[in-house]
């Protein structure tokens, strides 16, 4: 019997600059996330989240403040996902523009900095995290544990 469920851990970067915030794209299929990618066993997950981000854009990155811990569920080409992903601030320590989009080393995402003012429209998945983003940047907004949206 084929398992249809995945259970996904995920180091996530929140990179704003001049106003800005990188974003990653699948090329694809079109979902809007935040830097980052799986963490690996036994790695911390700040690490992951440099690693992840020096493989897919060939920059060097720091993981700074911890700011959340986000629960999403969601159903990816048949297999039912449940995802927890580490949300960290994270610091580019390359020179970089917000004027040109960052390159991609990976084929099926694309980077794009984005209005940090108008987060709520940019698409960025979960969406919880869109509305959340700035109280957990400023420090107002103090629960860093998100539950899943209900299934």
């Amino acid at each position: 019997m084929q398992n249809n469920k995945s259970v996904d851990l995920i180091a996530r970067g929140v990179c704003v600059k001049n106003g800005k915030i990188l974003l990653c794209r699948n090329r694809k299929y079109g979902n809007v996330y935040l830097l980052g990618g799986h963490i690996e066993f036994g790695e911390a997950a700040d690490r992951a989240l440099e690693r992840e981000v020096l493989e897919e854009t060939g920059l060097r990155a720091r993981a700074t403040r911890f700011l959340a811990a986000v629960q999403s569920r969601f159903n990816q080409r048949g297999v039912d996902v449940f995802e927890l992903s580490l949300l960290f601030e994270l610091e580019i320590l390359d020179d970089i523009s917000t004027e040109a989009e960052p390159e991609s080393l990976e084929s099926y995402i694309e980077f794009f900095w984005f209005p940090f003012s108008d987060i709520s429209k940019s698409g960025l998945l979960p969406d919880t995290v869109a509305v959340r983003l700035n109280g957990w940047l400023d420090g107002s907004d103090k629960d860093q544990f998100v539950p899943p949206a209900a299934h």
